[in-house]
This record gives structure tokens, sequence and C-alpha cells, in this order.
């Protein structure tokens, strides 16, 4: 028997700076002081938000890769959930044990001629400041090769109320896998909500550093602490970019299939569970300018309906919108 119940939700959203990673984490301190204790179920920041994004290669994220269990990422995240009593996830660039590291992929690039040493991490803390979860990045982004080593695949959590089945992903993972290519809307292939519907993941928490659909006209940008005069002249940066919301909405397409393709889902995945009735999605998007490229923030949450033809959005942030989202959704649990 389904249940309604709420979930309260906050996405901390903002610029952070390049490698100065104790003033992005004083910045987030700040922007969570207005949260009270048990006020929210679950806190969640970007990918990589505390350390910067754009790293070309291993020798300059070295100084940033983190021990998963004591860096500056989960002792954050830790130390907030305590005093907020409430979940926490982040994305962070994880340190490897020796035993993990990789060799170069090679090529062209210079970049790709050094040894792989870290992971594009995430990491979740329950409301005693245990840490509860961790996952790599399945699907790596360009950005991630030269230094990162993929994850072994999605995992989904079975969580305390009003969790419940959540899964846990990181930015590109919504994106297809090479070699695979989006062959069509009907066709996919769509790889993490396939993984949604034989997990019966009922929220999907996605932290990302999705870089905005004009990001390359702003590759030419001097600094990651800049803003172009064109952006400041942009009278829709506090808006939600709905390019970048209606391209994760449609990654996502099978879980709010209409109601004759979610039967045809469920008649050809015999091996699968039925698609959930409804599953929360919470994006976290961060946004700012960092060497040259542009993040497109609209960090957005989501209700996904099978069969109801058209994804819901709930709640969203805009482009350029510094602040935490606090939001509240209804959803089913069992």
């Amino acid at each position: 028997m389904m249940l309604p119940t709420q979930l309260r939700v906050a996405v901390v959203q903002f610029a952070p700076k390049r490698g100065q990673v104790q003033a992005n984490i004083a910045k987030a301190r700040e922007l969570c002081n207005r949260l009270k204790p048990r006020s929210v179920d679950l806190l969640c920041f970007p990918e990589m938000i505390f350390s910067g994004y754009v790293f070309p290669d291993t020798a300059t994220i070295t100084p940033y890769l983190e021990n998963p269990y004591t860096g500056p990422t989960s002792t954050f995240c830790a130390e907030l959930a305590r005093s907020l009593e409430c979940f926490v996830a982040a994305g962070y660039p994880e340190k490897l044990e020796p035993h993990e590291h990789a060799p170069p992929l090679g090529g062209d690039s210079l970049s790709f001629h050094q040894p792989r040493i870290g992971a594009n991490s995430a990491v979740m803390y329950d409301p005693t400041g245990e840490r509860i979860g961790a996952y790599r990045k399945t699907n790596l982004y360009q950005l991630d090769l030269p230094w990162a080593i993929p994850g072994s695949g999605f995992t989904t959590m079975t969580l305390p109320h009003p969790l419940g089945r959540t899964t846990l992903a990181i930015c590109n993972d919504l994106n297809v896998q090479d070699p695979a290519v989006w062959e069509s809307l009907e066709e996919g292939p769509y790889e993490l909500a396939r993984h949604c519907i034989r997990s019966d993941t009922r929220l999907l928490i996605l932290l990302n550093a999705w870089l905005h659909p004009d990001e390359e006209s702003d590759a030419d940008a001097d600094s990651a602490d800049c803003t172009t005069p064109e952006q400041n002249e942009d009278t829709d940066e506090m808006e939600p970019s709905w390019e970048v919301i209606n391209y994760w909405a449609m990654r996502l397409n099978p879980l709010w299939a209409t109601v004759q393709k979610a039967i045809d889902e469920n008649e050809k995945k015999s091996d699968e569970c039925k698609i959930p009735d409804e599953l929360l999605v919470v994006v976290c998007n961060r946004f700012g300018n960092e060497a040259g490229s542009r993040f497109a923030g609209s960090s957005v949450l989501m209700s996904l309906r099978r069969g109801s033809g058209r994804p819901r959005v709930l709640h969203m942030m805009g482009q350029r919108e510094e602040g935490i989202g606090l939001w509240t959704a209804n959803m089913a649990v069992r």
C-alpha cells in the first residue's frame, strides 16, 4: 500500500571559486545558517562544489583530491548533518588508494599522459553524522577523463522515512554512456532511468556541475571569477534555463512515459520491477564561470509519474540565483 508523505528538500546553489576550498565551505556555511535543526529532511550540494570542477589534468587537481572519510567535504557534511539533523549529500574529488590508480589514457593531448589517481565522487551522511552512502560517477565527462577513473555502476540505497529507495548520481550519469548514442526519444538508451526502474527508486538525487547551453560563447573568459558584460545585460539570468531543465527531463523519459509506452516498457522488461507510480528527482546544480566554462544553475525538483505523458516541475531556481531552495513535495512511500 502506498501512503502519502512529505519530503522537505534544501538545495544549495552558488558559484564556487576554483581551488579555494575553505572559502567555498565558508560560503556554503553562510548560506546554510538560515536552516534550523529538523527543518529539512535532505540537504544537497552540487558536484565537486568546494574544489571547483575544471581541472585539465592530474597534476592540477592533485592538491584538491580528498580522503573519502576525513577530507574537507566529508568533515563539513558530517558536521552539518549532525547540527541540522538531516541527510546531507555532496560531490567531491576523491583521492584513490595507490592500488586503485589507473594508467594514462594516452592520446594526442598531454592531459592524457598522466596517471589517473582520483574519482569524481559523492558522499551522503545521515542525521547523526554517520556516513551512509558513497558513489563514484559512472559516466565520466570529458573534463573528468584525464584524472578520474569511472565508478562501477549505479547504486540505490534504502534509507529511512521519508526518503526510501534513493539513487545517488552525478551530472553526466544522465547522459548516454559511450560508445552508445541517443538514437531517439523512443529508443534511448536511458541507462540511469532504466536503473531507477529496475531498483524501484522513489527518489533520484543528481549532483551536477552542468554547463550552460551557451557556455561555448564564454570560452574566452579570462578568469573563473569574472562575469562577462553580456551576462550582466542578460535580464533572464535569474530565470531558470528551460532548455537545460527540459533536457534533464527528456533523459528520464521512461519514468514519465505515456500510459501505452509505460505498459510496453513493463511488458518488454519482464525481468525488471514495474515502473514506480511516482519518482521525485532532485537536481542540484552550480552556476558561475570557471576557466572559460559557464555553468547553468537552474536547480530543480521534479515529479515523474508513470503514464502522465509529461514531467511535472515542482520547484526551481534561476540560472545565477545564489542561495538555498527550500522545497516540499508529496511522495508516495510503502
